[in-house]
């Protein structure tokens, strides 16, 4: 098995992609600015570190992320060494829509995609729907408001576990360019899951839609955030909510 760098492996999807990395038979080093156990000490803006830790690396998993432009600089630095160091193949973790949605924070990411198209590094580029957990905050976080204040657009929520057995899976495989975007295994308005996140969390808010005006509200009703093929994944948001507060 492959000797593989997770960056990004102690965040909400790098936990599980480790496992399923480890379960898998990889060895595996977790890529931090601080020393711990199972990690190696390396800085993605500065490149201190990066060097050593690459070493010996045969795959790269990028899941570092920040909302930020300097998640470009940081793949910058992240080819260059990986160029460097004779790496065979980088995996980075995307988004679904991010060309179709004018979010900055999704062109940082497609510009990132842009960057691995032009290394000569081999990579593979996977898509994923919005996770659980980042929708429900947009309900968890009005919680000092009266109501609960719902978008009208919709999501195709996937599960963290399901992303990471998907990497897991690209990691053990050739580079492959950009693969077939994944999404879960439903299509929810987002007054939909509100309702299913206000009975989980017994929550006695009331529940108000709203139409917001612009050009990021009118590509998510337009479903540009989600998968128009086959629904990947076996978890459901209700699922999620079930182990969240159960």
């Amino acid at each position: 098995m492959s000797e593989i760098l997770v960056t990004g492996g102690t965040g909400t999807l790098g936990v599980p992609t480790v496992n399923a990395l480890r379960n898998g038979g990889h060895s595996v080093r977790v890529l931090s600015r601080q020393s711990g156990p199972e990690q190696v000490t390396g800085d993605l803006l500065t490149g201190a570190g990066l060097g050593d830790a690459l070493s010996g690396v045969d795959t790269v998993v990028h899941l570092a992320t920040s909302a930020n432009a300097k998640d470009v600089d940081a793949a910058e630095r992240l080819l260059d060494e990986a160029e460097h160091s004779g790496v065979t193949h980088i995996i980075y973790m995307s988004i679904v829509g991010i060309e179709s949605i004018p979010l900055p924070y999704y062109r940082a990411k497609l510009d990132v995609e842009r960057l691995l198209e032009a290394s000569p590094v081999p990579h593979t580029i996977l898509r994923a729907t919005q996770f659980h957990d980042l929708l429900t905050m947009i309900f968890a976080y009005q919680k000092r408001l009266p109501w609960v204040f719902v978008p009208r657009f919709g999501a195709q929520p996937i599960a963290v576990d399901d992303v990471a057995v998907r990497l897991a899976e690209l990691a053990a495989s050739e580079p492959a360019g950009r693969v077939a975007d994944i999404g879960g295994p439903e299509k929810l308005s987002a007054e939909q899951m509100a309702r299913q996140w206000k009975a989980a969390a017994h929550s006695t808010k009331r529940i108000v839609s709203i139409r917001l005006p612009g050009a990021i509200v009118r590509a998510l009703r337009e479903r540009k955030n989600m998968v128009p093929g086959p629904r990947y994944g076996t978890q459901t948001y209700a699922d999620y909510l079930a182990r969240r507060y159960g």
